[in-house]
């Protein structure tokens, strides 16, 4: 029997990455240390500051090295991350306010700096984008690498591992994924993060399981622990028995199987039974990820969200690397096409002036109203797009519609870049198709009117659920309430979706919901769906499980659904009905799926789980 000190544990967090790693712990100590104020004559001031500049140069010189190393080791493509911090180390704000607070206060550098970050960090108050809100996460990782070096703390580097480890620790840097040797890494669970983390990130595009979010696993596990980490379910085992041990190297074999399994299909057009076919594409955060797109069987990408292309630098980016961006992903796709979503900030990155935060910003100053208020931002990125255009499939999207004058605004300003271009004896795609994302409850009351201005709706339904049962998904308190499943929103897509085969316009999915097989049952027989969009590792599951369907049962069950009054009755009449139609273990397909926990809670049993 285990002694107390080794006793088994579970902990529950949020899956980053999908998988099972089983191996010991290696704890990755990066505790922030403790800053003390203390008072300095105007004759150390000098110094004080220099001390302050060489250990910014320290922290750089280290990231520099760093990017230098993992260029060699992993090529360019994930580099961005370590330029936005060496970015971050150049902030001019950031630099001054740090050497006025040492001058005007007389105090430590070290203070100082950490003063001017959480003057900083306070722009980020109310963000409601949980992407932004990682991107807060990577100041305070960089400022505090540079108080580590004030202080005489020496970095550990996972470059430097001898033996195959699970990684632990209350939170990871992109320095620190970015050195990681693929054979030596078998998982990682962090205190901290969330899906958009760039340890999530990094994770995924390393296909290493990793659990983020579990708030205290640093304070539970010890170097040497046994260890399991499910990024299925989002669940780490510490110190496992014998018996769970037997049951997740099980699980472990079974996983590994099923994925090669399904990419050996990845290729075959997702088509039902009966012969519906719709096209499965994927949703991309940045140009470098299409090539994993491809790898998992997507058609086409039928969302890139643009944002990254703004915060990964200081300032704005420039109209050639608008076209060289979008380029490469037009490019890559040669059979298909690929949805540019034109930039969905909130005005947040560019308020310069605590003053100007936005109270409720999910409800404020972004997307579309943004662009159309900043035109100099707007015309920089269509300009971009139309030009890479030229050289493949590329279509265009407005995010956040929420009325036909947003629509003909920015339809007037695209052919008043197109005149510029051509102007220019410039080249670009003079024909590009326009459409507008259906994500708020405005837009899907008039897509009659709105079919008259674009050539295609996407369906957003994270923010259309999110805006449609007016709760904050980001929120925990109420994160509850956001229900895909809720009379209401099914109603409105189904509306969505009708209104636009008798306007005659193409319609997709291109929120979370595309990318769990039940929703796409669901979506697929409430009408025709041109095209379905979802996170790349989520392809070959969906492919799997709409080959194995026929359409006239996703015609009866949405038909039924549609008629029901509750969450809780849609949810019983489909724990009913989904074995009837796919009897294979349908909790194992739906894989690190945020919904396909849910499914859990239907009663569909893991048979082989």
């Amino acid at each position: 029997m285990k002694s107390e000190k080794n006793k088994s544990s579970e902990l529950k967090g949020i899956s980053a990455s999908a998988g099972i790693a089983i191996g010991r712990v290696y704890i990755l100590d990066r505790a922030n240390p403790c800053i003390l104020q203390h008072s300095i004559a105007d004759s150390h001031i000098k110094e004080e500051i220099n001390r302050f500049k060489r250990a910014l140069e320290k922290s750089k010189l280290q990231l520099k090295e760093v990017r230098e190393k993992a260029r060699k080791d992993i090529g360019a493509k994930h580099l961005y991350i370590l330029d936005a911090h060496i970015m971050i180390l150049e902030d001019a704000t950031l630099i001054e306010n740090t050497i006025n607070i040492i001058k005007g206060q007389n105090v430590n550098a070290e203070w100082a700096l950490k003063e001017s970050l959480e003057s900083f960090l306070k722009k980020f108050e109310g963000i409601g984008d949980e992407y932004l809100r990682g991107r807060k996460k990577d100041i305070e990782q960089v400022v505090y690498r540079v108080l580590r070096n004030m202080m005489g703390y020496h970095m550990e580097s996972l470059a430097d591992l001898e033996e195959p480890v699970i990684i632990v620790a209350h939170d990871l840097t992109p320095s620190d994924t970015i050195q990681i040797k693929r054979e030596r890494v078998l998982g990682f669970a962090t205190d901290a993060g969330g899906k958009t983390s760039h340890t999530g990130i990094m994770a995924s595009a390393f296909e290493i399981p990793a659990v983020v979010g579990l708030k205290n696993i640093t304070e539970k596990a010890k170097n040497g622990d046994s260890i399991i980490v499910d990024g299925i379910d989002g669940t780490v085992i510490i110190n496992p028995t014998a018996d769970i041990f037997q049951s997740f190297l099980k699980k472990q074999q079974k996983f590994k199987y099923h994925e090669n399994e399904l990419l050996k299909t990845k290729d075959l057009p997702a088509i039902t039974k009966d012969g519906r076919r719709v096209t499965l594409l994927s949703n991309i955060e940045y140009s470098d990820e299409v090539d994993l797109a491809i790898r998992y069987g997507a058609e086409g990408i039928g969302l890139y969200r643009t944002e990254y292309l703004y915060l990964k630098r200081d300032g704005l980016p420039a109209e050639e690397e608008h076209f060289l961006d979008y380029k490469k992903v037009a490019s890559s796709i040669t059979d298909g096409y690929s949805i540019i979503r034109t930039l969905d900030l909130g005005g947040d990155k560019f308020i310069s002036e605590p003053g100007d935060k936005e109270a409720n910003p999910a409800l404020g100053l972004r997307g579309i109203r943004l662009c159309l208020k900043r035109l100099d931002i707007f015309k920089t990125q269509l300009k971009g797009i139309l030009r890479a255009g030229h050289y493949g499939k590329l279509k265009l999207m407005y995010p956040m519609i929420s009325g036909i004058d947003e629509v003909r605004e920015a339809n007037h300003i695209l052919e008043e870049v197109k005149g510029e271009l051509k102007l220019k004896g410039i080249p670009f795609a003079t024909d590009i198709e326009v459409g507008a994302m259906i994500e708020t409850p405005s837009a899907s009351i008039i897509t009659d009117l709105l079919a008259e201005e674009v050539d295609f709706f996407s369906i957003g339904t994270n923010d259309l659920i999110q805006y449609t049962l007016a709760i904050d998904r980001i929120n925990e308190q109420v994160a509850y309430l956001y229900q895909p499943l809720h009379p209401s929103v099914l109603r409105i897509i189904k509306g969505i979706i009708s209104s636009a085969e008798k306007n005659g316009i193409p319609v997709s999915v291109c929120g979370m919901m595309g990318g769990d097989p039940v929703y796409t049952l669901i979506l697929l027989g409430m009408g025709n769906i041109e095209s379905i969009s979802m996170d790349p590792h989520s392809i070959p599951r969906v492919k799997k499980f709409v080959r194995q369907i026929k359409y006239e049962d996703a015609v009866r069950i949405a038909g039924e659904i549609l008629s029901l009054k509750s969450i809780e009755k849609i949810k019983e009449y489909l724990n009913n009905e989904i074995p009837k139609i796919y009897p294979e273990d349908l909790d194992s397909q739906i894989s690190n799926q945020v919904t396909g926990r849910e499914i859990k809670s239907y009663g569909v049993k893991a048979q082989g789980f």
